[in-house]
């Protein structure tokens, strides 16, 4: 006779009624610390316990930025077409139609205006789940409206970027847009109205190379990737092992290309603190 008999039954659910845990409901960092979805959003989309800042979008920025969560946005329904014809899995089209599904976003950047803490601010927020936040020619007639904007009601303009670089399947027009928008930001440097760059990860490619680096301030999240080619393509050219932490914001505004690196959790009162300074 066995030491141990149980005398009620265990588990009495029967296999058709178990439940699965919801997806979506926990995150776990690269540090391996786990998070309630609810936790992170109530941080800023920041882990608490080891500060890694999660990638998000345009919709959890304005959530962050703007009071209230109100704001006015600027060209929503702006879509790319196709004129180069290009396809390759599939015609650019129906890719560009596929990622508007899936993403709920009609490209890879959203603009509006507010109020941040009572001040009006301009805002473009790039969205790295549209085809990797890539830079087409909406991504830059977007952001060169919103500097127009900005411009007629002499407002500060926050440029949030995250992106892979040119969209290839628009080709030349895509590395058209980083001449337009620099020179839109000229006109912006002009009239002597803030513009602020933040980098976020990854920042690389053909946005690194315009919009991204002509900020007044040009700050960025901690721990981003930030370059122009990745740090595999740089060292299979040099031959060389590259330095430890290279690319990530740190090193960057260690060599002199950032002004400052800022939490999340404090960008909205650094950034209202900037202004203001600014203003005055």
């Amino acid at each position: 006779m066995s030491w141990f008999q149980r005398k009620v039954k265990g588990i009495t659910t029967p296999t058709e009624e178990k439940k699965d845990a919801p997806d979506g409901l926990w995150f776990k960092t690269p540090g391996g610390t786990i998070v309630h979805t609810r936790e992170l959003k109530n941080n800023a989309y920041v882990s608490p316990e080891d500060g890694f800042h999660v990638r998000i979008g345009s919709k959890e920025y304005f959530e962050i930025l703007f009071d209230g969560n109100k704001f006015t946005e600027l060209d929503a329904n702006m879509s790319s077409g196709d004129p180069l014809k290009f396809v390759d899995s599939k015609p650019y089209p129906k890719r560009i139609a596929a990622t508007q599904e899936s993403t709920r976003l009609k490209d890879a950047v959203r603009t509006a205006h507010g109020k941040m803490n009572g001040l009006d601010l301009v805002v473009a927020c790039m969205d790295f789940a549209f085809i990797g936040g890539s830079m087409g020619s909406v991504v830059g007639e977007k952001i060169s409206r919103a500097i127009d904007h900005a411009l007629k009601t002499k407002t500060p303009f926050l440029m949030i970027s995250k992106s892979g670089g040119a969209r290839m399947m628009e080709a030349g027009y895509s590395l058209m847009q980083m001449a337009k928008t620099s020179a839109k930001l000229a006109l912006l440097s002009e009239a002597k109205v803030p513009y602020i760059s933040l980098l976020t990860d990854p920042t690389t490619g053909g946005v690194t190379a315009s919009y991204a680096m002509l900020g007044d301030f040009n700050i960025a999240e901690p721990g981003a990737l930030i370059g122009f080619a990745g740090p595999r393509v740089i060292r299979d050219t040099v031959g060389k092992d590259l330095p430890k932490g290279f690319q990530s914001a740190e090193f960057v505004l260690e060599h002199g290309f950032l002004d400052f690196i800022v939490d999340r959790r404090d960008l909205k009162n650094q950034l209202t603190t900037l202004l203001k300074m600014l203003k005055d």
